[in-house]
């Protein structure tokens, strides 16, 4: 592949080699002049990323566009944030589907052997051998993706092109996700302070409206640390396995937020599919005419939905019954702050204010006679 192909792909081991076999140095490339478009191009991947989609740009110089990559890797890597890893990783695969869904197929099956796919072209997309299937498909929930549902021929499963490019996408997420955060020195982000102020400030807003936004009344804060980090892994676009989506769904529905709401915190998944999604919750909201509660503690850590135990999930026996507790030492918690308070404005008030303004009436009183 040459510069311009590569620049399209930036996560292949040829572009890494590429970029390491560059006469500039890191350093040079983090503060010089000459690279301003490479680092800008690379701040507003990560920003894009973070509101949902890369977009590309034009830039009409190779360089610059593949650079950005490796410098956006460091931008990420500096501000170390889980979150942001799985949006920017989902992100940058799915802007490399938009470009693979038009690509030569030769260059796919290119592109998979970096990633040891063996796949080869087929006259009517690709056969691809079913081990390597099985690895690319494990984080699809839709039930296409079984292997019980396609047709396997001599240990070969044949799919489209669009369904290739998709296994690569996955391919090319879980390889971001598990290369980040990077080992950064710290002044390399030093020197990219205030790129990274910028980027830290559109996480928060972004983090900001899911709270704001997603939950209207409901209160966060009072959630089980099980469900906290469910719906950290979904915002972040994790594709949650069945009894974890089963257990985040239901909760959520029972304390109060509509199908609408809680399909909205499954649309940055992977396989968002918002027919199939809403469908789901729907049912398990109760449109069949049987609501569901969310599973119990035990049965959470049977299936390895439990996480972050702190003291209250100690004394309860359920998601919900953490959710009520919460809620009730938060608001005697800010009863006491009230009753506290009340107490320090009328001891800041003076005593003739408080028994009637006594002693001007005695003044008034002197002056009468």
């Amino acid at each position: 592949m040459d510069e311009a192909r590569l620049s399209e792909y930036p996560f292949l081991t040829k572009a890494a080699e590429y970029v390491a076999g560059m006469d500039s140095t890191i350093d040079e490339i983090l503060v010089s002049r000459g690279y301003g478009m490479a680092r800008s191009r690379a701040k507003s991947r990560v920003i894009q990323a973070i509101k949902g989609e890369i977009r590309n740009e034009n830039m009409g110089l190779d360089t610059p566009e593949l650079l950005s990559y490796p410098i956006a890797r460091i931008l990420v890597s500096c501000i170390d944030d889980a979150f942001l890893v799985r949006r920017y990783a989902l992100a940058e695969a799915k802007f490399a589907n938009s470009r693979m869904g038009k690509e030569d197929d030769n260059i796919l099956t290119e592109i998979g052997r970096d990633f040891n796919i063996n796949a080869s072209i087929a006259e009517k997309g690709f056969r691809i051998h079913f081990t390597d299937y099985i690895r690319g498909a494990a984080g699809m929930r839709a039930l296409k993706w079984k292997l019980v549902n396609r047709t396997l021929e001599s240990g070969y499963v044949n799919i489209t092109k669009e369904q290739y490019a998709r296994l690569l996408q996955e391919a090319i997420r879980v390889r971001i996700i598990k290369a980040l955060p990077l080992d950064v020195p710290d002044m390399f982000c030093q020197s990219m302070a205030g790129d990274i102020k910028e980027i830290r400030t559109c996480l928060e807003e972004i983090k900001k409206e899911f709270d704001e936004e997603g939950f209207g009344e409901v209160e966060p804060g009072d959630f089980p640390p099980c469900i906290v980090h469910l719906l950290s892994s979904a915002q972040g676009g994790v594709n949650l396995a069945h009894s974890a989506r089963f257990a985040l769904t239901s909760f959520l529905l029972n304390i109060g937020l509509s199908v609408d709401q809680v399909v909205q915190m499954f649309n940055v998944s992977p396989d968002f599919n918002e027919e199939m999604t809403n469908y789901q919750v729907d049912h398990i909201a109760g449109s069949t005419g049987t609501s569901y509660k969310p599973p119990s503690c035990t049965t959470m850590i049977t299936y390895g939905n439990c996480y972050n135990k702190d003291e209250i999930c100690r004394t309860i026996g359920h998601p919900l019954s953490y959710y009520r507790k919460k809620k009730k030492i938060q608001q005697e918690k800010l009863a006491e702050i009230a009753k506290h308070e009340g107490k320090i404005r009328e001891s800041s008030v003076p005593k003739s204010t408080i028994h009637g303004n006594s002693s001007v009436k005695r003044r008034d009183t002197k002056n009468k006679g």
